[in-house]
């Protein structure tokens, strides 16, 4: 029985109770079933007395006594102690543990996905750097997290467009093309440009596309390297993001808004909505009515649009598009922007707290030998995403950057996770996956199967560690809709390594597969299920952070 089909059973327990009068409370939408610390309280614990008493104006464990005993007459519940002030204590029936493992194996590559979020359209905007230099590891650690969550969200049900606005409008594109003029000409980077050994590989890419540029007019040139080298870097970005395993729905040009008029006809719509006005020449947006610190302009005085103008048309577009929730991911250097872009949301008529997610993150450091790594071989003191991945491999990096909350600094130590050890958490999971293949494999050399799932003995599953292990498995379902609506990918990969521990221990206590002349019973196969069932879930969790599930190592 997993942690959810319980969840139904004490739900319809209430419902019996109350439906006999012996209860006069409405029955809970939601019932919370956990885990005890103590493994000796039993394998399940509810507080749903304590929540009923006060309603119901009765102590909380005579409310409980009375859940308790209806409870103890269904077929799958051995016991239930009523503990400390009204919690309830389940204990499951010999064999109600082992179906999870024969649900998980039996739902595949869907176990552990919920509808939670169903009916959610969600646009999820990350990593979206200038196209004027490489993915740096600020924006490495952006691409891990944001796929991450991703597909977090769409595991619970959400319907999920991921989204990568490129700034290649504004002062940026000048300072970038006029760099790569200055490249081209031997010239050294303007005092404010762009530097590292990229912009000196892109300049050469758009003279090899166009010969004789260099003897056309400065602004023609400028012109050219602008269009070309924004064009060529931004394949680049794509490039990268793509070998790293992260690729989006949209990519969305900044550029767009000025051309098409929907900047002016955002700013139009905010003026309809009385926030707009006019001040030292200048269009301002009254953003202090929402809460912001001062007010925003829009329009400049020389009649240049401001990049808070291009946010404005980008946040109304995207709501335009259908969405009903607007999520972006910043580094926290960008903590600053929230009560802007708060302010504009509910300038636009929209609820900030409904239809607005803003998710801030750390800085990211490199170590190694216990000492910083600052240095790049093609952008100078930044890191970048291709030099980390270089470092450790695709696979540890999106680990690595996933697995601590994004709200957290990292001090991710190269040494470490380039190891092939168990101390290497990545590899730590990837081994208990690899190890479980390979027994599977071994059992398909001796004939063995899993066989029917109707014909599992799951009565046979009896051992301490099989059930700390199938009460792992089926935790999974509840991890992944905690990390979805938490937005903490981290929660997944520290629950892998969990499960992994779990199944190490179970695999030195229980034996799975006969030696010699030893016979092949129930107990066999059941137990090869749950080594099934492990995979699967080492194996969907995986594919949650983006990382593979190697079968061999």
């Amino acid at each position: 029985m997993t942690p959810e089909q319980l969840q139904d059973v004490v739900g319809t327990a209430v419902r019996a109770v109350v439906d006999r009068g012996a209860l006069p409370v409405e029955v809970p939408r939601e019932v919370v079933i956990e885990r005890p610390r103590n493994p000796e309280h039993g394998d399940y614990a509810t507080n749903v007395a304590l929540r009923l008493a006060k309603p119901a104006g009765r102590p909380p464990r005579e409310v409980a006594e009375l859940l308790a005993a209806e409870l103890r007459a269904h077929e799958g519940i051995a016991s239930v102690d009523v503990a400390g002030p009204g919690f309830m204590n389940i204990t499951l029936a010999t064999g109600a543990l082992g179906t999870i493992a024969v649900r998980a194996v039996t739902a595949g590559p869907s176990y552990g996905r919920t509808d939670t979020l169903a009916g959610q359209k969600l646009n999820l905007e990350f990593v979206s750097a200038n196209p004027t230099g490489p993915v740096h590891i600020g924006g490495t650690r952006w691409a891990a997290v944001g796929d991450a969550l991703g597909r977090l969200l769409e595991a619970s049900g959400a319907t999920v467009t991921r989204e990568y606005y490129f700034n290649d409008a504004g002062a940026q594109i000048d300072r970038f093309a006029l760099s790569l003029m200055a490249a081209a000409h031997g010239r050294p980077v303007p005092e404010d440009g762009y530097a590292g050994d990229y912009i000196a590989e892109i300049a050469q890419q758009v003279l090899a596309a166009e010969p004789g540029l260099l003897e056309r007019p400065e602004d023609e040139q400028q012109e050219r390297f602008r269009v070309r080298g924004v064009d060529l870097m931004f394949a680049e970005i794509k490039r990268t993001l793509a070998d790293f395993g992260v690729v989006f729905d949209v990519y969305f040009s900044e550029r767009t808004l000025h051309e098409t008029g929907a900047l002016d006809k955002a700013i139009a719509r905010l003026r309809e909505n009385g926030h707009v006005y006019e001040a030292d020449g200048a269009v301002w947006l009254r953003t202090t009515d929402f809460g912001d610190d001062k007010d925003r302009p829009l329009i400049k005085s020389d009649g240049a649009p401001t990049y808070f103008a291009a946010d404005c048309a980008y946040y109304q577009d995207k709501r335009d598009r259908g969405f009903d929730k607007v999520v972006i991911m910043l580094g926290a250097d960008h903590a600053g922007y929230v009560g802007r872009y708060k302010a504009l949301s509910a300038a636009v008529g929209d609820d900030p707290e409904v239809n607005l997610e803003i998710l801030l993150g750390q800085l990211v450091n490199l170590v190694r030998d216990g000492e910083p790594v600052r240095m790049s071989k093609r952008a100078g003191t930044v890191v970048l995403l291709e030099d980390l991945v270089e470092a450790v491999g695709a696979d540890a990096a999106r680990y690595a950057l996933a697995r601590a909350s994004v709200d957290q600094t990292i001090d991710l130590d190269l040494d470490l996770w380039s190891r092939r050890t168990n101390d290497n958490p990545v590899f730590y999971v990837q081994y208990a996956h690899a190890r479980i293949s390979s027994l599977l494999r071994n059992a398909a050399d001796l004939g063995l199967t899993l066989g029917e799932a109707d014909d599992v003995d799951v009565a046979a599953l009896v051992h301490e560690r099989e059930n700390d292990l199938l009460r792992a498995i089926g935790e999974f379902p509840r991890v992944l809709t905690a990390a979805a609506e938490l937005r903490a990918p981290h929660r997944v990969a520290r629950y892998l390594e969990e499960l992994a521990g779990t199944y190490h221990r179970f695999y030195d206590s229980c034996r799975v597969l006969p030696r010699g002349d030893e016979e092949v019973t129930s107990l066999t196969t059941a137990r090869l299920w749950v080594c099934a069932a492990t995979a699967t879930v080492l194996r969907n969790g995986l594919a949650v952070l983006g990382v593979s599930a190697p079968e061999r190592m």
